[in-house]
C-alpha cells in the first residue's frame, strides 16, 4: 500500500471488520455485529471523521461476502457522510488477482478468500496456505507467482456445534471454546469426559485435521511446502498454539482490500486514464 489514507470495510456474514491504514500502517481495527447496524454505522461513522480530521478526503473500501448488509451499509454511509467516496470491490475498482479458477469459480468465490490470498502475498510473496476461521473455514492456496488456485469450504466451529444440537434430539447447546488443554504447551485432553467437552473435541479437531490434511496436499500437489497463514474471528483459539501454523493475521482481509485498492491506483497513473464507470457487483458467496 502506497500510502493513501483509507478506510477498508470487510463485510462478512456475522460480523463487519474495519480498520484505517496509510500505507502499511494500520491506524485502527474493529469488528462489530452486522446487527443491530447502528453501533456498526456509527463506528464507520467515527473512522471515516478520523480521516477528515487528519485533513484526507475521506474514502471507504467495501469489500463483502453479505451483499444485503453491504448495500445498507453504502447507502447508510453516503447519506451520513456525503463528503465521503465509498467504493465498492468488484464494482468500482477491480480484485488485483491472478487465478487459476475455471468460469464458474471466477464468478463465485467469495471476495474474503481472494483480498486473505491478496494479503498474504503483499506480506510475504511467497507460496502460503490461507485459513480464514469464522463462520465457514476457507483453507486456500496461492503459490510463489501470486497465482490463487482455490481451495476448500467447510462448516466453521460454531455451525457445527450448532448443527449437532438442532439436527439431533440429545445433544446439548454448546458455546464454542477452546477444549480443555488448550494452551501454549497444546496439551489438549482427547477424551472428552462428558457430551460438551465431547462435541469441543470433535469440532476442535475437525477443523485442525482439515488445515493439516489440506496443506499436505497442496504442498504435494505444489512440490514444495507453504507456509500457512490464519485469520478469522476463531483465529487464535483454535490455531494460537499449533505448530503447523506460520502466522496469525488478524486483519489479513483487510490488508488485501488495502494492497488491492492501491494496485488499481497504480494502474491508473500510469494510465493516466480516468476510473472505469460503476458496474454491477456480482453475487458473491464465500
Amino acid at each position: 500500500m502506497s500510502g493513501t489514507p483509507v478506510l477498508t470495510i470487510n463485510v462478512g456474514n456475522s460480523r463487519t471488520q474495519f480498520a484505517r491504514f496509510e500505507g502499511q500502517e494500520r491506524r485502527s481495527l474493529g469488528s462489530l455485529p452486522n446487527s443491530p447496524s447502528e453501533g456498526l454505522l456509527d463506528a464507520l461513522l467515527a473512522e471515516i471523521a478520523a480521516l477528515r480530521d487528519e485533513g484526507e478526503k475521506p474514502v471507504a473500501i467495501i469489500a463483502s461476502v453479505n451483499r444485503p448488509v453491504s448495500q445498507t451499509l453504502e447507502r447508510s454511509l453516503l447519506d451520513a457522510a456525503p463528503d465521503a467516496e465509498v467504493l465498492v470491490a468488484g464494482r468500482d475498482f477491480p480484485i488485483d488477482i491472478t487465478h487459476s479458477l475455471d468460469a464458474s469459480g471466477e464468478q463465485t468465490v467469495g471476495q474474503d478468500r481472494l483480498f486473505n490470498a491478496i494479503g498474504a502475498y503483499a506480506l510475504r510473496p511467497e507460496a502460503s496456505v490461507i485459513v480464514d476461521a469464522g463462520t465457514a473455514v476457507t483453507v486456500d492456496f496461492i503459490d510463489g507467482q501470486g497465482v490463487f488456485h482455490g481451495g476448500a469450504i467447510a462448516p466453521g466451529a460454531r455451525m457445527m456445534l450448532g448443527a449437532l444440537h438442532e439436527k439431533t434430539s440429545a445433544l446439548p447447546e454448546v458455546p464454542f471454546a477452546a477444549p480443555v488443554g488448550v494452551g501454549e504447551a497444546d496439551d489438549l485432553e482427547p477424551f472428552g469426559k462428558n457430551t460438551p467437552e465431547a462435541m469441543l473435541n470433535g469440532v476442535f479437531f475437525a477443523i485442525r485435521g482439515l488445515v493439516r490434511l489440506l496443506t499436505e496436499r497442496y504442498a504435494e500437489k505444489y512440490e514444495a511446502y507453504p507456509r500457512v497463514v490464519v485469520t478469522g474471528g476463531d483465529a487464535q483459539t483454535i490455531f494460537g498454539s499449533d505448530e503447523l501454523i506460520d502466522a496469525i493475521v488478524h486483519d489479513l482481509t483487510l490488508r488485501g482490500i488495502g494492497a488491492s485498492f492501491e494496485s488499481w491506483l497504480r494502474t491508473l497513473d500510469d494510465s493516466d486514464d480516468e476510473p472505469a464507470p460503476h458496474t454491477e457487483a456480482r453475487d458473491l458467496d464465500r
